[in-house]
């Protein structure tokens, strides 16, 4: 499956190139440098339930056709579609700037959550190591940490994550929204397979990680006759938590989506729509704070009840109702390490060695 060049009209651009079907050519991935000089993004949103992120890459290779994140590279000059799959933004000093950032004095040592918005384990992570990076500097000043992601490679990190689970916190929580392989490559068409997600689940847990599942998005119309088993299965492989949100459609997300849900999933997809419209009020999103992530009306309440019921029946605890604190941060570990320089100061009051 390879992507097409294919992008929404994007909202902040005069003109818009497009290709007939079968037209556009191969898209290759092209590695943008972020010069930003801050990594900490704080957020005060009442819908989310941390305060601080770090997000080493902006884009992701993964192209889930759902990603609400998609709208933010239009902010870039890029599009929502492919170039968001493709065009990756990268924080090479990203490490080095959450240095800073523990040592600046106004630092508390809050929860630190990778990633607020697109995957820290993408792909180029693999050979770039800014996530890695970044969970040794949270090690370093044992700064609780939160690792939300769909990709593998975390378990590659199995070390850091034991340390910081030793000296500081640190919680997994894997995405997975789908256990039907045939939906998650539709609509999620470079990640691992749901099968290899739970065995990620597993290896996690057998090496003393906290690691839990997160089934988000949840879609209506797609998945709720397997919750029950798939939360089962996660509980089976040593989740010890898990969350869901509904399925939000911000923007351009909704033409991205609509689309690959038409050309894979035609059968389902009306549907899919029509669920959504009745969550909705008969439109496919509402962005309003505390509705945005939930919906509205019967078939909202029947679907995160029949999520709730079954976490319940297989005995995962559900982290929504608890908020921040439920990521496991325990902010009073945090401590700066010692300088570097072997050298003592004298302090004000001593008096100089004679010679």
């Amino acid at each position: 499956m390879r992507p097409t060049a294919k992008n929404p009209p994007q909202r902040f651009e005069s003109t818009f190139l497009d290709y007939d079907d079968g037209m556009a050519g191969e898209v290759s991935v092209t590695v943008v440098d972020d010069a930003s000089r801050t990594i900490l993004a704080s957020n005060d949103s009442p819908d989310v339930g941390f305060t601080y992120s770090v997000n080493p890459y902006r884009g992701c290779f993964h192209g889930c056709s759902y990603c609400f994140a998609r709208p933010f590279h239009e902010y870039l000059g890029y599009g929502a579609g492919t170039d968001f799959d493709r065009v990756i933004v990268v924080k090479r000093e990203a490490p080095t700037l959450l240095r800073d950032a523990f040592e600046k004095r106004t630092w508390k040592g809050d929860l630190v959550v990778f990633s607020g918005v697109t995957d820290c384990y993408q792909p180029l992570e693999r050979d770039l190591e800014l996530t890695r990076g970044c969970l040794e500097t949270c090690a370093l000043y044992k700064n609780p940490v939160g690792i939300i992601t769909k990709s593998v490679l975390v378990e590659r990190d199995i070390d850091v994550l034991t340390d910081l689970t030793k000296n500081a916190s640190a919680r997994v929580t894997v995405s997975l929204p789908f256990l039907d392989a045939e939906v998650a490559r539709a609509l999620e068409p470079y990640v691992p397979t749901p099968e290899r997600r739970l065995r990620t689940i597993e290896t996690l847990a057998k090496a003393g990680i906290q690691v839990g599942i997160s089934v988000s998005p949840l879609v209506p119309g797609l998945g709720e006759d397997a919750l029950g088993e798939l939360l089962s299965r996660a509980k089976d492989a040593g989740a010890s938590h898990t969350f869901a949100v509904m399925l939000r459609l911000p923007g351009a997300v909704k033409e991205v989506f609509l689309g690959q849900l038409r050309d894979k999933l035609p059968l389902r997809a009306e549907k899919v729509i029509a669920r959504l419209q009745e969550m909705h009020g008969k439109s496919l999103y509402n962005a309003r704070f505390l509705v945005r992530q939930s919906g509205e009306g019967v078939y909202a309440m029947a679907l995160r009840a029949m999520y709730e019921s079954a976490a319940d029946k297989v005995g995962l605890p559900r982290l929504v109702e608890a908020g921040a604190t439920a990521l496991g941060a325990r902010a009073s570990t945090f401590e700066r390490p010692l300088p570097r320089s072997t050298k003592t100061q004298l302090s004000l009051f001593d008096a100089p060695t004679k010679s």
